[in-house]
């Protein structure tokens, strides 16, 4: 891992410690334990032994089983020879087996590698091969492309097998090679003590980036740089002991933004879903008494329309909602919480764990109407608690930009929840940590109040005949227009003012929108320059965790101009 000196440091005011006061006073076990979030597995399983910590269709775990069942996980990795240090990769669904993952494979000593369930047999060989994964724990359904994935493997991983029961069988035939996950489990040692961090630096975690234009980058988090996010989500959510928790978010997305452990923390109970559709939502609200859920935009809109279309809002309560990913549209957020649920807008990256900026509220916005609430929801925030600093700032010089809403700049960010650094890609890590600061690559204002804006990313601004325009912005604008339910707007060149925005747009079934609606649209709400000049209406093509391509659209462009 790339050291810095002190010189590259930003600088601290200190004070020397008065000797006397820190004479003979010894760090020892009595006094110092190694952040983990590991810690919290035990506590619940003591204090709260009966009380439902996973939910799954029929099935329901209590928090002393979810514990026996992680630490059998544990000894089985042990005895099939993972060493500490180790990558042990899960391939699966919002299960109950991933859920075990986020505390059995550590409780090993290894390295839990949670990979994309939407990725293609390739890259999933690729991740396998550069994180040297020693075991993969896959569910069946991805029989066939796990087959694919190692066969061409100088070393595969040990393979285990998850056969879900509320899932008819794949058709592909079943790996020779590959043991069943619960006979697996069952022949383990459910009173294994494990293994807790020596030091809270360890590895804990290894995600992969989406890798939109080349291949993923792998981030290590740290067991106390995941102890400290999922910390900052209780304090960030105000979350009080006992919530129910739906996962609607990928639990291979940043370790489900650390909430595996943000729950065993406060003992609240996980209610799993395979697969994201707003009929399962609403049942699970309805009849698991849901109070949390995460998710992207796409997920507020899933919530907004269903309501829409008919299914009952959460009554005499309301929903706590967390999203992050692209800005949510004004429109959006005052939409999900006219029906019903109460969102809280994060912003966050791979390399910060998930959320590690916050929209925090201010009762003075209470008394606000819904849209101009929804204006200032739709700010990314500031630094959530266990963060140390956020700005936004020349990514030269690193001198913050003016807080008036306006100068554009790179979020930077400092603190405990931020990775360690890029697995075995020394110059990537060492570019992202440039400064002491890391970049985000994202562009934002900062807004007179400490508030930033993402405004886009530093690859997406489009630049017309000098004027900054934001991608962003102008994507808020057409999605705010009735029947379109997607858009994505990139630079186009043009001959006279260097490049114009060009607007790709999916609308809903059945709705009827034509570039001439948009048109008018847009003049009304922007300015005459910030209006697209080309409108392409078409599926758009996303990454397979959801994000749209635009490095495929501006190819699409060049053939338009």
């Amino acid at each position: 891992m790339t050291e810095f000196s002190d010189a590259a440091q930003p600088a601290r005011v200190s004070h020397p410690e008065h000797a006397p006061v820190n004479a003979g006073l010894p760090q020892c076990p009595a006094n110092h334990e190694p952040l983990s979030p590991l810690n919290w597995l035990a506590r619940s399983a003591a204090v709260y032994p009966d009380r439902t910590a996973v939910v799954y269709g029929d099935r329901r775990l209590t928090w002393s089983t979810v514990q026996q069942r992680a630490q059998a996980f544990a000894s089985q990795l042990v005895a099939a020879g993972v060493a500490p240090g180790d990558v042990v990769s899960v391939l699966a669904y919002n299960t109950p087996e991933l859920y075990e993952a986020h505390f059995g494979v550590p409780l090993a000593g290894a390295v839990l590698n949670a990979i994309n369930t939407r990725l293609e047999a390739e890259t999933v060989s690729w991740i396998l091969q550069h994180a040297s994964s020693r075991v993969l724990v896959f569910d069946a359904s991805f029989r066939a492309l796990v087959q694919t994935a190692v066969s061409g493997l100088a070393e595969p991983p040990i393979l285990i097998e998850v056969l879900d029961a509320q899932v008819a069988a794949p058709d592909a035939a079943e790996l020779a090679d590959a043991t069943e996950y619960e006979s697996w489990l069952a022949a383990g040692d459910a009173g294994f003590s494990g293994y807790l961090p020596m030091d809270e630096w360890q590895s804990l975690s290894l995600n992969y980036t989406s890798g939109t234009t080349g291949r993923p980058k792998g981030v290590v988090y740290s067991h106390r740089g995941a102890q400290q996010l999922a910390m900052g989500n209780v304090l960030a959510w105000d979350m009080a002991h006992h919530p129910v928790y739906l996962w609607t978010l990928p639990m291979f997305h940043c370790n489900g933004w650390c909430f595996p452990w943000t729950l065993a923390a406060i003992a609240g109970t996980s209610v799993c879903l395979r697969e994201v559709r707003s009929e399962a939502i609403f049942e699970a609200i309805h009849g698991e008494g849901v109070t949390h859920l995460c998710g992207a935009p796409i997920v507020l809109d899933l919530l907004a329309r269903a309501v829409e279309d008919g299914e009952s809002p959460p009554t005499g309560r309301r929903i706590a909602v967390m999203t992050a990913a692209a800005p949510p549209p004004a429109a959006t957020l005052a939409a999900v919480e006219a029906a019903g649920f109460d969102v809280t807008h994060v912003y966050g990256l791979t390399e910060i764990y998930g959320p590690a900026v916050v929209n925090a509220w201010q009762t003075s916005w209470n008394g606000l109407l819904p849209a101009e609430r929804a204006q200032l929801n739709a700010r990314q925030g500031v630094a959530y608690h266990v963060q140390a600093e956020l700005m936004v700032a020349d990514a030269d010089t690193l001198q913050p930009v003016p807080r008036d809403g306006e100068t554009i700049g790179e979020v930077m960010t400092r603190g405990n929840a931020t990775m360690k650094g890029y697995l075995a890609n020394p110059q990537a890590t060492e570019d992202a940590f440039r400064g002491g600061w890391f970049h985000t690559g994202d562009l934002a204002v900062w807004h007179p109040d400490g508030y930033i804006q993402i405004k886009d990313r530093s690859k997406d601004i489009i630049i017309s005949g000098g004027e900054n325009i934001s991608s962003i912005e102008v994507e808020d604008a057409l999605r705010a227009y009735p029947g379109v339910a997607l858009a994505a707007v990139v630079a186009m060149p043009d001959e006279r003012w260097g490049e114009v925005p060009c607007a790709f747009v999916e609308t809903l079934p059945g709705a009827t929108v034509t570039k001439e609606a948009l048109d008018a649209h847009c003049l009304a709400t922007l300015a005459r320059f910030k209006r697209p000049r080309h409108y392409v209406f078409a599926e758009i093509p996303k990454t397979s965790t959801g994000k749209v391509q635009k490095f495929q659209l501006r190819e699409q462009t060049r053939s338009l101009s």
